[in-house]
């Protein structure tokens, strides 16, 4: 017996369906969500010119590096501009779950984007710089650029931080627990990529100060090249989250434990095998569960209570979109197995 839910917003059900679908939720985590990308965005292409202007000056492989920083920042913003809006088109026939795992996709390949372009020339700055040298110039236009950066980036990253809270507080979780969960990966990213803004921009004022103190051009070589770790280091984790999401991500088991109890506590239900979930898109999941109905229940009754089910568990669980119940004999005979290596080929 199967039946859609409404689209509704997002939800921390196991702390971890934040995220976009509908209605409060559309306009808490999609619109903000937009929002806080547009001003990433253009925060970064600014910071990038500058900081770029400000390495030609200087001669400073940390400040170049951070202007690829900027500039990878910059395209993946735009890259999760269009992961948002290709991700919230509707459903239809073609797709009728709609489009949410396009958002992961779209992340996924920002996340290549920052490992790519800002970690591989920041690595590459900082090393021609350590083996071949390079006479340093004023310094003044980049302490200055770092300082204008820092407060620019700040302002994005209270942003992305307040939705965070937001989020967070009206979920019932930690803002710590929300990003670790949360299957809206656009907000993680800016705030991530925001945070690593300014752990490199420190870096660079660093690498600046030292050598202008020393006169070794190694260590500007040294502060690009902890740039680039840096970069490759949230590349990897966004890059991470991105694919467990793109090729459907379950819930995690005590939240899992949660919608199996609540279905198996319902009149007419004897057991519930087994139970199982997917991510679909941001904030929406699908819960697919065999369930053992009482053997005096009549083809009315399971209707009824496979309607009931629906409305329990999209009333706690928000983010749940879809519910799918197949009556299942207790005899144990239709129990789940998973396939056993071989069995797939």
């Amino acid at each position: 017996m199967t039946q859609p839910a409404p689209t509704t917003g997002h939800a921390l059900a196991e702390e971890a369906t934040g995220g976009s679908s509908g209605g409060k939720a559309e306009k808490g985590s999609g619109g903000e969500s937009t929002g806080t990308v547009i001003v990433a965005g253009a925060v970064n292409l600014a910071i990038a010119v500058a900081k770029l202007v400000g390495g030609l000056i200087s001669h400073s492989s940390a400040m170049l590096s951070e202007a690829a920083h900027s500039l990878a920042d910059t395209v993946t913003e735009v890259l999760l501009f269009v992961a948002l809006k290709r991700g919230n088109r509707a459903a239809d026939a073609r797709h009728p779950f709609g489009y949410g795992r396009e958002t992961y996709f779209w992340a996924f390949i920002a996340s290549l984007c920052t490992f790519g372009v800002g970690a591989g020339f920041s690595i590459y700055q900082g090393v021609t710089t350590i083996l071949g040298g390079e006479e340093q110039g004023s310094p003044t236009i980049s302490y200055i650029v770092l300082a204008v950066s820092f407060v620019l980036e700040g302002g994005s990253l209270v942003k992305a931080v307040r939705q965070v809270r937001g989020e967070a507080k009206e979920h019932g979780t930690t803002s710590r627990r929300y990003l670790q969960h949360t299957t809206d990966t656009t907000i993680k990213a800016v705030t991530f990529e925001d945070s690593a803004a300014l752990v490199g921009l420190v870096l660079a004022a660093l690498g600046l100060f030292l050598e202008q103190m020393t006169g070794d051009p190694v260590w500007d070589g040294i502060a690009a090249i902890l740039i680039g770790l840096l970069l490759i280091l949230v590349a990897g984790v966004l890059a991470q989250a991105n694919v467990s999401l793109l090729i459907g991500q379950s819930l995690p088991g005590t939240t899992q434990q949660e919608l199996k109890d609540e279905l198996a506590g319902m009149d007419l239900v004897d057991d519930v095998p087994f139970l199982l979930t997917s991510v679909i898109g941001p904030g929406q999941v699908i819960v697919s569960a065999k369930v053992d109905f009482a053997d005096s229940a009549t083809v009315a009754d399971i209707e009824r209570a496979a309607d009931e089910a629906e409305r329990r568990l999209v009333a706690r669980h928000p983010g749940v979109r879809y519910v799918f119940l197949d009556p299942t004999p207790g005899n144990g005979k239709a129990r789940f197995r998973a396939p056993e290596a071989g069995e797939l080929e």
